[in-house]
């Protein structure tokens, strides 16, 4: 008996240990494994503070009705860029900067960062950024992991390249097929949770896939439900690089 109590004990340790580290590695706004960047204090003029980021692109597809809709609405946003799709589609970058929208790294290839090597780690950022800066003439200072996931050595090896983790506090699940309807409530019940607690919100979107190819993923539903949020009454809209700025201030 005492021997099948301790197995039971040890399994639901190892259990215990798992649960713990898919949270630290995975969670967005867990701060186990290091420091990140997810949101800065809300307004206090009765407005509530929103960073719409974007992933994974650019996209040929999507990219250039994203950056219309925002111009329309004078509205910056925060694209963390592919380094592959960068390079395949380098006008459309191009026109991400000329919009005045704040640049992320988002790694070369997009894999992900918890199951890779440090020198692999360290390739993915070092060639994303290298491509960027040839090809748009800017030097990004934040980065977001592929899928959020990252581990104390991902966040170390960011750092060392003067690159900022930014992770986010209001999921969108906009890369799924759930509709606009259910993204827009997704986002909605996020920034009414945040305002609550008196957060600014980081919501993540996407304007591409990491998997685009040929046929580019259609984001028609991010761009509803962003059509909808700017259209918005009492949203004001920011970019991390101002909590960032914040944060530096502070120190």
């Amino acid at each position: 008996m005492n021997a099948l109590f301790d197995v039971g004990v040890g399994a639901a340790a190892v259990g215990l240990l798992a649960g713990g580290y898919a949270y630290a590695a995975n969670w967005p706004t867990s701060q186990i494994f290091g420091r990140t960047l997810i949101a800065g204090p809300d307004s206090t003029d009765g407005t509530h503070t929103v960073a719409l980021t974007y992933d994974d692109g650019p996209s040929p597809r999507n990219t250039s009705a994203l950056l219309d809709l925002l111009a329309e609405h004078r509205a910056h946003a925060t694209f963390f860029l592919i380094g592959e799709h960068v390079r395949k589609h380098p006008e459309l970058a191009r026109r991400v900067v000329a919009g005045g929208h704040a640049i992320g790294n988002h790694t070369t290839m997009h894999p992900n960062l918890r199951k890779k090597s440090d020198a692999r780690v360290r390739e993915e950022l070092t060639a994303c950024q290298k491509t960027i800066e040839d090809t748009l003439g800017v030097s990004p200072v934040l980065f977001r992991p592929p899928y959020g996931a990252r581990r104390p050595g991902v966040l170390r090896i960011a750092r060392s390249l003067g690159l900022t983790p930014v992770m986010w506090n209001v999921t969108a699940h906009d890369w799924g097929t759930i509709g606009a309807t259910a993204i827009q409530a997704r986002v909605d019940k996020g920034l009414h949770a945040n305002a609550k607690r008196c957060v600014a919100s980081n919501v993540l979107l996407h304007d591409a896939s990491h998997l685009d190819g040929a046929e580019p993923a259609s984001r028609a539903d991010t761009l509803i439900v962003t059509r909808t949020l700017l259209e918005r009454d009492g949203l004001r809209f920011v970019t991390p690089l101002a909590w960032l700025e914040q944060s530096n201030r502070a120190l």
